[in-house]
């Protein structure tokens, strides 16, 4: 579950030039262990006691993080409450993932939903986000595609790149729209040159099969590449392939085994598998048939069935 901390370093912006001083620097001096942090909080209490919003929010993500304070969640879902009732929409948002997740409040995906939506409807573009995700899941409501679509539609419009991939996964899946790969490629292209690394995992394999795009190893390698560099397994085990294949790239055997490794160690089932077979058949590296059964077994065990059928083959060669 996500929780949206971005007041720090953006709503107060609404407060005074003093204030966002304060903002940029509070966090630094609680990391750094300066002194001065209690006069900054007991400053940050005092106005949310005054009825301050912006800064009920502010006390509240403290005690949510235990930034300066011992973390407290029920303090926390106190001034998240007292902020959302008076309308900021980042404590709305945060105040519903509370209930979601039961933290400071007994868990009620109603009140969360309610919460989410009422940021949502502000313009918010985090809670358009996490109320298509709700509504994607059936979390708290009942699934609903289009409505995922609509929330999904209006966060991606304002550039979240978190949206923007899931609206491309609704169009790739023809999920609560039309199936329609081009309109996936394009969000998926947005969300990738913002970084996403889901993104740009979703955009090399359009490439990759030529969904919605004529079919380019070349660009599909580049987004592979740019996901598994940011540690997103799927991608690994994709670029290992392309670099097993020699497919976009000369073909390379010990980076195919760098990249499965990589995903392997994280639990993808394919790497897991893959990598077994390198080990079997000494590709890229030193044959090793009990760390090939190791692997395959590994890939078995998370569901992976031709782990489980190589596994047998060199059980039964014994």
């Amino acid at each position: 579950m996500k929780k949206f901390k971005t007041l720090l370093a953006t709503a107060l912006l609404a407060a005074s030039t003093s204030t966002l001083v304060y903002a940029n620097s509070a966090e630094q001096q609680f990391q750094q262990g300066n002194g001065e942090f209690k006069d900054h909080f007991d400053s940050v209490k005092l106005e949310a006691e005054a009825g301050n919003a912006i800064f009920q929010t502010l006390l509240a993500e403290f005690y949510f993080y235990g930034d300066g304070v011992k973390q407290d969640y029920q303090q926390a879902f106190k001034w998240f409450e007292k902020a959302a009732e008076q309308g900021v929409a980042e404590a709305q948002l945060n105040l519903g993932e509370m209930y979601f997740g039961g933290e400071g409040v007994k868990q009620d995906y109603h009140q969360a939903v309610k919460w989410s939506q009422k940021a949502a409807e502000q313009g918010y573009p985090f809670a358009q986000y996490n109320l298509g995700v709700r509504y994607h899941k059936g979390q708290g409501v009942k699934q609903d595609y289009h409505q995922a679509v609509k929330w999904y539609q209006k966060a991606a419009e304002q550039g979240l790149a978190w949206a923007q991939n899931n609206l491309g996964v609704m169009y790739e899946n023809g999920q609560g729209v039309k199936q329609d790969y081009h309109q996936a490629v394009k969000w998926y292209q947005k969300a990738a040159e913002q970084g996403d690394a889901k993104a740009q995992n979703n955009l090399g394999v359009m490439y990759y099969n030529g969904y919605g795009v004529k079919q380019d190893y070349h660009q599909a390698f580049k987004w592979y590449q740019k996901a598994a560099e940011q540690g997103y397994a799927d991608a690994q085990s994709h670029l290992g392939l392309m670099y097993a294949k020699g497919e976009g790239i000369k073909q390379d055997y010990h980076q195919a085994f760098k990249w499965y490794q990589k995903a392997a160690e994280q639990g993808d089932a394919y790497a897991q598998a893959l990598l077994g077979a390198l080990y079997e058949y000494g590709s890229g590296v030193r044959q090793d048939k009990t760390k090939a059964k190791y692997y395959y077994g590994l890939a078995c065990d998370n569901g992976m069935q031709i782990g489980c059928d190589y596994y047998r083959k060199l059980n039964s060669e014994r």
